[in-house]
């Protein structure tokens, strides 16, 4: 319910735009400009939405869009500008107030955020309400600055936003006990994001709590602990007195503002918004690796490839959470066509972080897709080898590594790893239908491999692919009516799959649909099926099913039906 206010708010907010009375601009430059925004092109939008100013510096539509661009690229200070522009020319307009406010926060300038509010030059209810109080100590005034966190704890809905950010207010001028009483307080409800966890994890560590602070990272994280957060929690087992650093200043504690608005916004606006409060907290806090990463996974997201490397590449090597930033990286490379330079940086940081078995998955991954199937196997056993025991992902490498060796025709090796992966994760549907598929493409074990896909059928009743494999393995059974059925809803869910209408063609043929089954076969052969499938599917339209069969030294389908 909190988290609906609060989206509500921002979205109620922070989302309007010019005004519909400014008319459509009739320019060149601004129709490719539109067409390169809608297509997440940023760079093009910003370049041609420049040329569209030159031509007309005056119209605000061009500065609004302009100033958007700027920012989805992270070049805040050009978008200042633009932001002036429309503000001084009486257009209220939430982003460019973000922009003013935010550069008024970086430069130190508090007397230029409190002239803001104070002419209804908002950004929104929370972000207003927390950055005014921070202001209040940035000019050195606590007890204001307090009074003003205390309004946001009173204001519907942002209880805990307020309390979060009063507590680190505290902590930062050194005050640990208030700190840690607002933390600490039942009343307080906290619902702890990874930022405000760190710090009370810290301040309880300033406290000589070190023990409370370990089961605190243990109730918020458990086993999910990142690089940083495994160092913090290491240090504190070892009873080592950790300084606070979580949030020390006015710009980081309004940073992590904007980034607890991206992840409220993640996947309940669009994307390009969510961004807006990403790129603030990057542009605010640029070494903050959590807004770096956040910035990096949405551009990423939204294919553009180029940015998101550049913002992965912001991590230094120095961070603990580099090997994330340069997974994250190769990933990028991977989906923009840049297979080497992925697998080089894969290979690098093999080399820099030897004992991290995610990088060693990953790896195969990489790997395993470029067909680099030994390479891929090798890969993964040296994670399954660094991966302790208990460990969730373990499952996972085995599928994949089944995977590799079943392309690489060790179907031994194979059928052992799909098994190990059923063994760590019972009934999964995916790994079912790998394996079950495969037994029934090999004719061995039909009857379990049967129970396998119908197990995967019920836990994925949509999925075409595995209903797909139903209907195979009830041909193979030489239950031909039944197939029929299976195979038809298959090809409803994957209409345009070659291979689900080419099975579908070959249970119709069973069955005596002749002329169905030659029309699901034409479709197959014109969704692009592999060589090898789309000779034989010419094959069966040429001759029939049955003497192709009889080339391959299988029984015809009427003989085994008993049809003359």
């Amino acid at each position: 319910m909190l988290k609906n206010t609060i989206l509500a708010a921002i979205l109620a907010t922070c989302l309007t735009g010019v005004p519909a009375a400014f008319a459509d601009m009739d320019a060149g430059a601004y129709l490719a400009a539109r067409q390169a925004d809608k297509h997440h092109d940023f760079q093009m939008a910003a370049r041609f939405f420049g040329a569209g100013m030159a031509a007309d510096p005056a119209n605000p539509r061009l500065a609004e869009r302009g100033m958007t661009s700027l920012i989805n690229l992270g070049r805040w200070d050009e978008a200042v500008p633009l932001a002036t522009a429309l503000v001084e020319g009486g257009i209220s307009h939430q982003i460019a107030h973000l922009v003013l406010q935010l550069d008024a926060v970086k430069s130190g300038r508090w007397d230029d955020v409190f002239h803001g509010l104070e002419r209804d030059r908002g950004v929104g209810p929370l972000v207003d309400g927390i950055t005014q109080a921070w202001a209040h100590l940035g000019r050195g005034n606590m007890d204001r600055a307090l009074a003003s966190f205390d309004q946001v704890i009173e204001a519907d809905g942002m209880r805990v936003y307020g309390l979060t950010h009063k507590a680190f207010a505290l902590a930062s001028v050194g005050d640990f006990e208030g700190a840690a009483a607002i933390f600490d307080d039942p009343a307080s409800a906290m619902r702890y994001s990874r930022q405000s966890a760190l710090a009370h994890a810290q301040i309880l560590s300033q406290l000589g709590r070190n023990a409370d602070a370990v089961g605190l990272i243990d109730r918020v994280f458990g086993a999910q602990r990142d690089a940083r957060v495994n160092a913090l929690y290491d240090r504190l087992q070892r009873d080592e007195a950790v300084a606070y650093d979580a949030v020390r200043t006015p710009a980081q504690a309004i940073a992590d503002l904007h980034l607890t608005i991206a992840g409220i916004l993640d996947g309940e606006a669009q994307d390009t918004v969510t961004l807006t409060y990403a790129r603030a907290a990057m542009y605010l806090w640029p070494e903050n690796t959590s807004a770096i990463l956040t910035t990096a996974g949405l551009l990423e997201d939204m294919a553009q490839y180029e940015l998101a490397n550049k913002a992965y590449r912001a991590i230094s090597p120095d961070d603990p959470s580099f090997h994330a930033a340069e997974l994250g990286r190769a990933g990028v490379l991977l989906d923009a066509g840049n297979q080497e330079a992925a697998v080089e940086v894969l290979e690098a940081l093999s080399r820099s972080h030897p004992d991290l078995p995610e990088v060693y998955a990953t790896k195969g991954d990489t790997l395993r897709q470029l067909e680099r199937f030994d390479d891929a196997q090798a890969a993964y056993t040296r994670a399954l080898d660094l991966y302790h025991p208990e460990h969730s992902a373990r499952w996972f490498v085995h599928y994949t590594r089944g995977i590799s060796s079943h392309k690489m025709d060790n179907w031994p090796a194979a059928e052992a790893d799909f098994r190990a992966a059923l063994a760590l994760r019972p009934d999964h549907p995916q790994v079912l239908n790998y394996l079950g598929y495969s037994l029934v493409e090999r004719g061995e074990k039909l009857q379990e491999a049967l129970q396998m896909i119908e197990t995967a059928v019920a836990a994925r009743p949509d999925n075409g692919a595995i209903v797909d494999s139903l209907g195979w393995v009830l041909f193979q059974l030489g239950q031909y009516e039944e197939a029929v059925v299976h195979l038809e809803h298959a090809a409803s869910l994957l209409p345009v799959d070659p291979v689900i209408n080419d099975h579908l063609g070959d249970a119709l043929w069973a069955v005596g649909r002749e002329v169905e089954a030659r029309f699901q076969w034409q479709r197959a052969l014109s969704f692009d099926p592999t060589e090898s499938d789309a000779q034989r599917i010419r094959d069966k339209l040429a001759r029939g099913l049955d003497l192709v069969l009889l080339d391959e030294g299988a029984e015809p389908l009427r003989l085994a039906s008993g049809d003359d």
